[in-house]
């Protein structure tokens, strides 16, 4: 078994799905007995080959788990890739002191790998996000595979029995119902009558009235930064332009050095101007 293990380190779904679940069905079912030897062998003397071995010896499982999840549209690959995922998590967590077999320990991993995969690409639009939303996304969704819109008693039966309202229920059934739509359409798609969000955003700064406006008010504020300027005390016009007004600024040390004063007492400076420039801008 170490030698095709070996082999098979970097065994993964990929475009030829049907090889890569005749390949995890040639790996032969632990006894209890093998199981506990290799999760020893992996626990009290870090024989990574045991671990690698319990992984690839438990793969079909994550499989037979993955197309269980075939109803939400997402490629089965990426569904069995999440719950490796999480089958290397439980056998890095496995104690077979508990005397619990590992496929029973494992299936919390992998199905907490795959709902995440799920939460994140079944729709652009997340449907669930705290821990009693994702509850009842699973459960709703198991249910409508058998139902069409909950009647208000299934409704209520379904609140009850996880601790959610019923007002929570029919919204997240609002959304499962709900279809993610193109932003700029389909192709074949009569642009003057489509619903495509594209045909409906306004474009940013297309308002002539708002360009005017931001032009008047860059120019307005130019004058005044140019007006306070030249209000500023040498020195202290010095000291604005070297630091802000340059692409190579000019360090606090060196603008002490020119002056003959501490960093500090350049830095006050610099304070006391930028408020007064502040001061005339907003006037």
């Amino acid at each position: 078994m170490s030698t095709q293990v070996m082999n098979l380190s970097a065994l993964a779904p990929g475009k030829d799905l049907d090889a890569y679940v005749n390949t995890v069905r040639s790996f032969p079912v632990l006894s209890a007995e093998q199981e506990r030897d290799l999760a020893e062998r992996f626990i009290y003397q870090n024989d990574l080959e045991a671990a690698r071995e319990l992984v690839l010896c438990h793969l079909r499982f994550v499989v037979h788990l993955a197309r269980t999840y075939r109803g939400y549209g997402l490629a089965e690959g990426d569904l069995i890739q999440e719950g490796n995922v999480g089958l290397m998590k439980a056998v890095k967590r496995y104690d077979p002191e508990r005397g619990v077999r590992l496929v029973s320990f494992a299936v919390h991993w992998i199905r907490a790998e795959m709902h995440e995969f799920i939460l994140r690409n079944w729709r652009i639009v997340k449907v669930a996000t705290t821990k009693a939303q994702r509850k009842l996304f699973f459960n709703l969704r198991g249910a409508k595979k058998r139902l069409a819109w909950l009647t208000e008693e299934e409704t209520n039966a379904l609140a009850e029995e996880l601790g959610v309202s019923s007002a929570e229920v029919t919204r997240m059934e609002s959304r499962l119902s709900a279809n993610d739509m193109a932003f700029d359409g389909y192709e074949g798609d009569d642009d003057e009558r489509s619903t495509a969000p594209m045909y409906f955003l306004e474009s940013v700064g297309s308002d002539p009235a708002e360009l005017i406006e931001a032009q008047d008010w860059e120019r307005s504020s130019s004058a005044k930064l140019a007006q306070a300027l030249g209000a500023l005390d040498e020195r202290s016009r010095d000291i604005v332009a070297r630091r802000w007004l340059k692409d190579d600024k000019t360090t606090l040390t060196d603008l002490a050095a020119d002056y003959d004063v501490s960093a500090e007492r350049i830095r006050q400076l610099e304070k006391n101007a930028i408020k007064k420039l502040k001061e005339a801008i907003a006037a």
